[in-house]
């Protein structure tokens, strides 16, 4: 189902989108509060929602960014990426002054904190709008665990829509809200977005702060973006990603980079759709459309950590993270999940320890698959039940869902779950991509390319370890030909700038591609048009290392006075003999070369008239 938006032009909900409709003037904050508060009331699946934020506040709210745009303008939009944009959180997520029910009543309570990557989200100009419905205390990947009721799939009330994380796929499915949150231990972020026909991103753990996140397995649980393309929710996880030292388990998560221009793909040795046939098709299907010819990896590994989550002393976290309440409220408490949770009293300290040592092998031959593979294919889930299948068969066949889910945060993965080509039944089907810790942006930019967008929407996430600032000259400017060494290298450009008025700049010969030289100069130089951009360490040697001569990374200038690395020329290349023409006049390489394509037009034309 291809969800509407709540701008006035009924255009697909998208975060680019209404940020383009706001740009124009075409619609404001108000409106769009609104028309999502209007889409909510109409909505054919109340139960993907325990609440809304007051409409009162929501108002205020809206009127307060309105005044923001109109005295700040178009600047608003970079101090505030997500101006505007309606978003809604799983109600397990703190919200300040909202209450924090899990889908359990009775575990209630109201956090004077908002969560801390939420806080960002808030920050940076986003609307909550409300909390959604879940599988309570997220044990589950159905969406019918809850007092609120079981959440239907978007167009297919039937169906189940998938869980833990149930409302929130369903609120961005129906193009309620532009983009949601929910969590994952065991898929239940990207299980409900295949379900859905919505991408669903699950980051490294530790990328993003849970401080504020009531805990399922507190050592595997991360927050999951849910949105309608790979670009948006890219966009999100570009405000969430920040370390938080308040939270244990947040880390400097450092970036692989972006991937080879083969990369190695990979689908399971062994494929299992419990007999669902469509969902087969669907997925052969799917990789044949996308031309895809990937290689096999065993299988068997991923399922014997999958064994652990729910068959093994993991359960226990949950029940640790419960406490008394598990034993006080115990009749208060979904009977699936209550069964699910009390399989903990089973485990003891041993066995907990000896899993352990089970997950570090494991996690050993998971790390080997990844020096012959970049990116693991699966299918988001084998099958998609009713909700009467499963309220015949609770467990088994929940447990079914999660074949290609349950062993991703135990071996500290990533993944992204994109939705595929439909079954033939008409029901979604997705695929989901896998990569190790740190592999998000191989994981977005792969995905991207699937929904048939464009690299340029997937930016770097901000460096969270050590990095240099360079300057760029010429091949290596954006759109250049040679941008993409620099995101290889894992760089994320920071800003357009100029160097001090002490440079000349040559167009270098017999350069392929072309590349410009830059000369420092005592008394006749100008200022030169400069890119600025942040290359991790760790990446910085190999880099300069590639640098073909003439050229070279020295320390350039810039008009504000700060001195950075960037790319400077060997004299003798732009000496009078060296053919090299001095293109300073131009004022930078991209004007220079803007030049050459308007020449070449120009003649074309003349020559069409002659």
């Amino acid at each position: 189902m291809k969800a509407t938006a709540v701008t006035d032009d009924n255009a697909p909900l998208t975060i680019r989108a209404l940020l383009d409709a706001y740009a124009r003037g075409d619609t404001d904050p108000q409106r769009i509060v609104a028309a999502t508060l209007a889409r909510i009331d109409a909505s054919a699946r109340p139960e993907a929602w325990t609440l809304v934020v007051p409409t009162p506040d929501l108002q205020a709210k809206a009127a307060s960014l309105a005044r923001e745009l109109a005295e700040a303008g178009p600047a608003i939009f970079k101090s505030k990426p997500l101006f505007g944009v309606p978003f809604a959180v799983k109600d397990n997520i703190d919200i300040a002054g909202l209450p924090t029910t899990a889908a359990c009543p009775a575990f209630a309570y109201t956090p004077a904190e908002t969560a801390f990557a939420v806080q960002r989200l808030t920050d940076a100009g986003a609307i909550l709008i409300g909390k959604t419905n879940l599988d309570q205390f997220a044990t589950g990947l159905v969406g019918t665990r809850s007092p609120h009721g079981a959440v239907r799939q978007v167009s297919h009330p039937e169906y189940v829509s998938g869980g833990s994380s149930s409302g929130s796929a369903v609120s961005v499915a129906q193009g309620i809200v532009a983009f949601s949150l929910g969590t994952d231990t065991a898929g239940s972020g990207r299980v409900p977005a295949g379900f859905n026909g919505i991408v669903g991103l699950k980051p490294s753990l530790g990328l993003v702060s849970k401080r504020g996140v009531v805990p399922a397995c507190k050592s595997l649980d991360t927050l999951s973006i849910f949105a309608h393309d790979v670009a948006d929710a890219w966009l999100v996880l570009q405000q969430m990603a920040a370390f938080d030292p308040l939270d244990g388990y947040s880390r400097r998560v450092a970036s692989l980079g972006l991937l080879p221009d083969a990369p190695r793909l990979a689908i399971p040795d062994t494929l299992e759709f419990f007999g669902d046939t469509q969902a087969a098709d669907a997925f052969a299907a799917t990789l044949d459309r996308l031309n895809l010819a990937p290689a096999t990896f065993p299988f068997a590994p991923m399922q014997r950590t999958a064994a652990l989550l729910y068959d093994g002393p993991w359960v226990a976290e949950r029940r640790a993270a419960l406490g008394e309440f598990f034993v006080t409220n115990h009749d208060d408490i979904d009977p699936t999940v209550a069964k699910v949770i009390g399989k903990a009293d089973a485990f003891s300290a041993a066995d907990a320890y000896d899993a352990q040592y089970e997950l570090m092998l494991l996690k050993r031959e998971a790390e080997a698959l990844f020096d012959d593979i970049d990116i693991l294919i699966v299918p988001t889930t084998p099958t998609h039940p009713t909700i009467a299948e499963v309220q015949a068969k609770p467990v088994e066949v929940n447990s079914r869902l999660g074949i290609y889910t349950n062993f991703v945060n135990l071996l500290d993965l990533c993944a992204l779950a994109v939705p595929g080509l439909p079954r033939a039944d008409g029901l979604p089907a997705g695929i989901t991509l896998i990569g190790p810790s740190g592999a998000d942006q191989r994981l977005a930019v792969l995905g991207a390319k699937f929904q048939a967008l464009i690299d340029a929407d997937i930016d770097p996430l901000p460096l969270q370890e050590p990095s240099v600032t360079l300057a760029v000259v010429g091949a290596h400017l954006r759109n250049m030909p040679l941008e993409w060494q620099m995101k290889q290298a894992g760089a994320r450009f920071i800003e357009e700038t100029v160097t001090s008025p002490h440079y000349r700049l040559y167009a270098l010969a017999d350069t392929q591609p072309p590349k410009p030289g830059l000369v420092r100069t005592r008394n006749d130089g100008t200022s030169i048009a400069i890119e600025l951009w942040d290359m991790p360490v760790r990446t910085f040697g190999a880099f300069v290392a590639a640098i073909p001569a003439p050229l070279g990374i020295g320390t350039v200038t810039t008009a504000d006075g700060r001195i950075v690395k960037g790319f400077i020329c060997e004299p003798a290349a732009v000496a009078p003999e060296s053919g090299a023409r001095d293109i300073t006049s131009f004022g930078g390489w991209r004007a220079y070369r803007h030049s050459l394509v308007s020449s070449s037009s120009d003649q074309l034309k003349q020559e069409a008239t002659s």
